[in-house]
């Protein structure tokens, strides 16, 4: 079936049959299993599952159907047939666009939880009327959900490409490179920069290929092809513990389906293929 979202903040008057409730404790997500497999709970009102929680946001519609985030309270266990997921582990499970819509659920939700006072004056603040925003109840500072543009490269060399390893992955597990953009920078500064700082080599060429958003916890992965141009790895020892050269039939193991690291991996490697390299 064709997935369709449109966004939404207002949520719709009155009743509008079963909504899709992603609902958050800590950052993990509410799960419903059944006969069926696990899915994400959908009803009319979250109240009918007896769960309590703090807060909801209207997202939008997927497909027609209204679909909305909520923050369960802390000190609430849910008992069987839900349960919560690690949002990390759920790319597989859900599919992409799905998965992406949680994710923008829980940058809501935590954003939400993040900026209930004023970060000017310290007063309380209060819903937008239309916007996703917050808006001070003494000063009127309005504020807006953060999002952190973030640059991810996969650097080549021919039929080889550089992977890393940061030290807290499991283990032979490795990825292409990343990091923040600073203030005033440019993501080509930013791709120059990390590489070199984390792997000690420089690159040219640099080439645009996708972005995905990313809620660990609110970034936007901005995703490049850069060629290697000098240098040898020298891995920075912190946020990268290990790195090399990978020949393209001969990948470790990498992450799965549904990041914009597999996507930079994969298409290289089939557009190499067509190449026959």
């Amino acid at each position: 079936m064709e997935f369709s979202f449109s966004p939404g903040v207002v949520p719709p008057a009155g009743p509008s049959g079963d909504a899709i409730w992603f609902a958050f404790q800590n950052g993990k997500l509410l799960m419903f299993s059944d006969a069926h497999g696990a899915m994400v709970p959908q009803a009319g009102d979250f109240d009918q599952f007896s769960i309590p929680y703090r807060s909801r946001h209207f997202l939008g519609h997927i497909n027609g159907q209204p679909c909305f985030a909520v923050e369960i309270d802390d000190e609430h266990s849910p008992a069987e047939p839900y349960f919560l997921q690690d949002m990390r582990r759920l790319a597989m499970e859900l599919g992409e666009e799905l998965f992406m819509l949680a994710g923008r659920a829980l940058q809501v939700v935590q954003w939400n939880r993040d900026h209930q006072f004023c970060g000017r004056c310290g007063h309380s603040t209060n819903d937008h009327p239309s916007e996703r925003a917050k808006v001070c109840s003494n000063c009127g500072h309005t504020s807006y959900p953060r999002i952190s543009p973030c640059i991810i490269v996969l650097v080549t060399r021919g039929n080889e490409v550089l992977l890393g390893r940061s030290p807290n992955w499991p283990l032979n597990m490795f990825s292409t490179l990343a990091g923040f953009v600073e203030p005033g920078e440019t993501l080509e500064q930013a791709v120059h920069r990390e590489i070199f700082e984390e792997v000690g080599i420089s690159v040219k060429n640099l080439e645009y290929q996708a972005s995905q958003p990313w809620p660990f916890p609110h970034s936007l992965m901005v995703g490049f092809y850069a060629e290697h141009d000098g240098g040898l790895i020298q891995v920075d020892g912190e946020e990268i513990s290990e790195a090399d050269w990978f020949p393209i039939n001969q990948l470790p193991k990498i992450p799965p389906v549904g990041s914009i690291s597999r996507y930079l991996i994969d298409n290289y490697v089939e557009k190499m293929a067509r190449f026959g390299a």
